[in-house]
């Protein structure tokens, strides 16, 4: 059973909007001994759990309006900048798994070996570096769009970021191949996307724009 099946009939309720969501969109808070709120993306620590929409302006607004006292019916002090730690928590986790993914072998580097991945229709996820090639990128998008079912795609990640969590001198594309370590990564990187783009503005364009005949993967992509 994958992490998101086995969370999808666990329900709780939002505390801004009421609205009963699986967990998967929510995260999990508790009250610390010192009256502050403590984020709980594993779903760990003891204590009632305080559940809000996995977004920043949802964070925001239980911050603002003081929803973690009202629900924990107790004088909490949440950090004004919480949201801030959930996003610096959740880009931990999402490069945790993907350090883990190249351990376990399956997770592919390098813009010929992604390339030819994607061709395999193996590939779940696209991962590019934000700051990395337009033109390597481009043709991997491209590439991407002709496959079915179509790789998902994170840019979210500077290569400095990808470098580190890979252990590689300098990560530009990656692919991510099914299995059960894909759908760990899919729970984490999706409810990053509550707080972050998961793709910079323009991308999809490019990726529309760049022409079929030069998705052999042959020439310089950095």
């Amino acid at each position: 059973m994958s992490l998101r099946e086995a969370t999808i009939d666990r329900e709780r309720r939002d505390l801004v909007t009421h609205q009963v969501m699986d967990e998967s969109r929510l995260i999990r808070f508790v009250a610390a001994p010192d009256g502050t709120v403590a984020p709980d993306l594993a779903r760990k620590l003891p204590g009632r759990g305080l559940w809000v929409a996995a977004d920043r302006a949802s964070i925001e607004a239980a911050v603002k309006k003081n929803l973690f006292s009202r629900a924990a019916k107790a004088p909490l002090k949440p950090a004004a900048d919480l949201a801030d730690l959930v996003e610096t928590l959740l880009v931990r986790r999402c490069l945790e798994q993907l350090g883990l993914a190249r351990r376990e072998g399956v997770l592919i580097s390098g813009y010929e070996k992604s390339a030819a991945a994607i061709r395999s229709g193996r590939a779940v996820w696209l991962i590019e570096a934000a700051d990395g090639s337009a033109d390597g990128r481009g043709k991997l998008l491209a590439l991407a769009r002709h496959q079915s079912p179509e790789p998902k795609v994170c840019g979210a990640f500077s290569a400095d970021d990808l470098s580190l969590a890979l252990g590689l001198e300098n990560a530009i594309h990656a692919v991510l191949l099914e299995g059960g370590r894909a759908d760990r990564w899919t729970f984490e990187v999706e409810r990053l996307a509550g707080f972050r783009p998961l793709q910079p503005t323009g991308w999809a364009l490019k990726a529309a724009e760049d022409p079929d005949k030069d998705l052999s993967g042959r020439g310089s992509a950095p």
